[in-house]
């Protein structure tokens, strides 16, 4: 872009808008219908400034060797911030986007365009359906950041969705869901009885005052057939800016209680947030 002036533009699915960052000479917010949805530095890939997208990076930054190429499925595109910062972390990873709002994908490509050979390809469709047909064992990771405005999709909650999901990863691979909720966590223990049912390994991040209920905010989820390196995890998460917990097994199970997995016929989309919850500045 050669000017850095805000952007409006209506799309598929809401009201879409960049805004440039005073602070930083080519950095982005992108906000639909008013709710913050990415940030993107296109001078610096690598940084995250919202603290669930660090959470997300600490969990990719350490499901691998440092370095190695990663095979990555993102249901969810905003302004492509995760993409960008696989490509850049991890040379010749091959990446995938799958985008239902076609218009916010042309306004994000056309103003913040991707760089060449980031081999990073985009689909215009619904998360689930594109993984109905997707082939098997197609990706290392596979992340669900999928807002409908503020709340997650109820048709991306349920145990025929991360069954579809997990046949998607291969073996080892990890899925990744950005969530939110707030005390008593309704939505977010559903969400772990769900996936306890398909993967063998479940953790999670999140600040320590949205765990004890003191307010409303993001939960990053991971789940695998195998150990996910939650020693790392925890580090990375304990030096950061804003330090979050990492929890797993006994823990995570101790959380979870007595929830039930979500079936189809059952599924809810996530909390509506509070007023102010996800604002800006």
């Amino acid at each position: 872009m050669n000017e850095s002036i805000p952007v409006s533009r209506t799309t598929d699915h809401g009201t879409a808008r960049l805004m440039p960052d005073v602070n930083r000479e080519r950095a982005w917010l992108l906000t639909v219908d008013g709710a913050p949805q990415s940030y993107v530095d296109l001078d610096d890939p690598a940084y995250l400034e919202f603290e669930y997208a660090r959470r997300l990076g600490h969990v990719l930054d350490t499901v691998a060797e440092t370095g190695r190429p990663l095979d990555v499925v993102h249901l969810g595109g905003g302004a492509l911030t995760l993409p960008r910062y696989v490509a850049a972390t991890r040379p010749g990873s091959r990446q995938d986007v799958v985008e239902a709002d076609r218009g916010l994908l042309e306004l994000v490509t056309e103003r913040l365009p991707l760089p060449a050979g980031s081999g990073i390809a985009l689909h215009a469709a619904d998360a689930r359906e594109w993984l109905r047909t997707a082939p098997d064992d197609r990706a290392d990771v596979l992340i669900a950041d999928v807002f409908g405005g503020s709340r997650v999709p109820a048709h991306l909650t349920t145990l025929a969705y991360v069954r579809t999901a997990e046949r998607v990863l291969r073996p080892d691979g990890v899925y990744l869901a950005n969530l939110a909720d707030a005390a008593p966590f309704g939505f977010l223990r559903s969400q772990l009885a769900t996936l306890a049912v398909v993967f063998e390994e479940v953790a999670l991040v999140a600040e320590p005052a949205v765990l004890r209920g003191r307010r409303f905010g993001n939960v990053v989820v991971a789940a695998s057939h195998r150990p996910l390196d939650t020693a790392a995890l925890a580090r990375r998460t304990a030096a950061d800016a804003f330090p979050a917990r990492v929890e797993h097994g006994a823990a995570v199970r101790r959380f979870t209680g007595s929830a039930r997995p979500v079936e189809d016929a059952d599924a809810v989309p996530s909390p509506e947030p509070p007023d102010g919850a996800f604002g800006i500045g």
